[in-house]
């Protein structure tokens, strides 16, 4: 069956969101919940751009007090809570260490003044208070650190999202049960001139091309959403409607290292000592995660890579607070993206706001962008601009039910769940555990593949325990077009030391066992995976 209805040119779609990022897919969950007829594009993957690059935390941002953004905190924190309800399959509370030395920007009364802020701004939370700590006592929850100019510490709790695409993901498969209709790898482009066109009845005709096959569709809605991220300039651009610049993204760089002498049990969230930003060292995946860095950029969107100045950055100022003098040979691999922050001519990077505006095209009624905005605050977000939508199409929506209504994977007792699912899957607790882990409720889905073939119980990644029913769910259940789409934002095989080398020729046989690819597809979609992973620099393909 095909992705893409047959009837789209006939379809006129209430709204149409591009962009299948973290805010297109609560966008589009929202909308299709409160009943409007939804279509969902992005040029890539679900969760492919902006959401895989992040630091993975749900946080309320403490660092944002400093520039008195108060309204943007305590949204922040009420929708952490939030998100603990909806998907506490996927985020978990996050114990974070700050350790003060002397000569640092910050002293302790100006972090103590700060934790007691977040703490007010968060009566209502599930997590304890902030504690401050003694020198004695942060190097009893840290013992690697530099103890040389260390006075003091405080610790205090966020939360973690291990795999963020994962939860972009079922933003989608909400969306798609609630109605909406989602096409990845579709490119919104323009076409005899003109992307957008006027009719009577309000609706714009969009055109995009499927990436995969080179077929080019047409659409129509009466509001357009461009929730491109970092690409929304791009987008608006593509469709004729250029405007004022919206972006000015920042770029952010992250390492990812095995364990290492001193590394923490806790987060770390660190002041660097050379330009004072702070940037943090957190358990993440079974390996370290060391970012991240803020910096103007202006390249190519599509191949965003660490540069050598950052990698060095990161492990100069790591070395300095845990003195276990990491080598570039330690980075197992790298990440970076652009942070699709409001343009400004601001020149202090850290000063941009977080923040998130919903812009209205000046040149063209019914088109919507979404600028800025933090994964912890998608959700509000959504119901922000699908309120917006609802009053542009002069229909009386029924409330927003997402801060109600959890996730796919999610499930009320999940604790008692898991301990059920443990019990009954007849399968290694460390199997069970990762599926857990992975898709939540939904792990009971792939163990229904398994039943029905006792040889998708296999392993087919030594190091995940990534099993082959997986791979096959991904393409069947979960809207994976490619062996990447698969490995780096289903499974999550793609995200193990090596990047998911060596596992990729593994899932791609077992798709030719199960999925009917020929031997020309596994070539290509090995060959394809391996080209899109170089930009992550793996130590797997530097030894090579």
């Amino acid at each position: 069956m095909s992705r893409i209805p047959a009837n789209i040119s006939e379809v006129t779609f209430d709204v149409i969101i591009i962009g299948a990022g973290i805010n297109g897919a609560g966008i589009a969950r929202d909308a299709a919940m409160r009943g409007l007829q939804v279509l969902l594009l992005d040029k890539g993957d679900i969760g492919g751009g902006t959401t895989s690059w992040s630091t993975r935390l749900i946080h309320g941002g403490l660092r944002y007090l400093e520039h008195a953004e108060l309204g943007l905190v305590r949204e922040s924190l009420r929708e952490r809570e939030t998100l603990f309800r909806i998907a506490p399959h996927l985020v978990k509370p996050l114990p974070i260490l700050l350790p003060l030395y002397e000569q640092a920007a910050r002293g302790p009364l100006t972090i103590r003044a700060g934790m007691i802020a977040y703490d007010l701004l968060s009566l209502n939370k599930s997590l304890p208070r902030h504690r401050m700590l003694t020198r004695d006592e942060a190097l009893v929850e840290a013992p690697g650190l530099k103890r040389d100019g260390l006075r003091a510490a405080a610790i205090y709790y966020d939360a973690q999202v291990e795999f963020a695409e994962r939860l972009v993901v079922e933003n989608v498969l909400s969306a798609r049960k609630h109605g909406a209709t989602v096409i990845t790898h579709a490119r919104v482009q323009k076409s005899k001139g003109e992307l957008t066109g006027s009719f009577k009845d309000g609706s714009q005709v969009v055109e995009f091309v499927d990436v995969r096959t080179g077929a080019a569709f047409a659409t129509r809605g009466r509001i357009i959403v461009n929730a491109a991220g970092p690409w929304v300039d791009e987008v608006l651009t593509s469709v004729g409607r250029p405007s004022t610049r919206l972006i000015g993204g920042t770029k952010g760089s992250h390492i990812i290292v095995g364990s290492f002498a001193g590394a923490p049990s806790t987060a770390l969230y660190v002041e660097a000592e050379s330009d004072k930003r702070p940037f943090f060292i957190i358990p993440w995946n079974s390996r370290f995660l060391i970012g991240t860095t803020d910096i103007r950029f202006t390249g190519d969107l599509d191949r965003v890579e660490i540069e050598d100045d950052e990698i060095e950055y990161l492990l100069r100022e790591t070395n300095r607070v845990i003195p276990a003098q990491l080598s570039r040979d330690a980075i197992l691999y790298s990440y970076a993206g652009v942070r699709p922050l409001p343009y400004t001519e601001n020149k202090n990077e850290e000063g941009i706001t977080r923040r998130h505006f919903i812009r209205e095209s000046p040149e063209q009624d019914g088109l919507l962008s979404v600028v800025g905005g933090k994964l912890t605050t998608y959700r509000n977000l959504s119901e922000q601009t699908v309120d917006l939508i609802g009053r542009r199409l002069g229909k009386d929506l029924p409330k927003s039910t997402t801060a109600q209504t959890v996730l796919p994977g999610a499930v009320a007792d999940f604790p008692s769940f898991a301990e059920q699912f443990k019990r009954d899957s007849g399968l290694p607790s460390q199997t069970s555990e990762r599926l857990l882990r992975v898709y939540g409720k939904r792990a009971a889905e792939v163990l229904k593949l398994v039943a029905q073939n006792k040889s998708l119980a296999e392993s087919f990644d030594e190091e995940t325990g990534g099993i082959a029913a997986e791979v096959v769910f991904s393409f069947q259940e979960e809207m994976a077009e490619t062996l990447a789409d698969c490995l780096l934002r289903r499974t999550m095989v793609g995200l193990n030391s090596s990047v998911g080398i060596g596992a990729d020729k593994a899932a791609a046989t077992i798709a030719k066992e199960f999925l009917g690819w020929s031997d020309t597809r596994v070539e290509k979609e090995v060959d394809g995976y391996r080209s899109y992973v170089e930009r992550f620099q793996p130590r797997s393909l530097r030894a090579r």
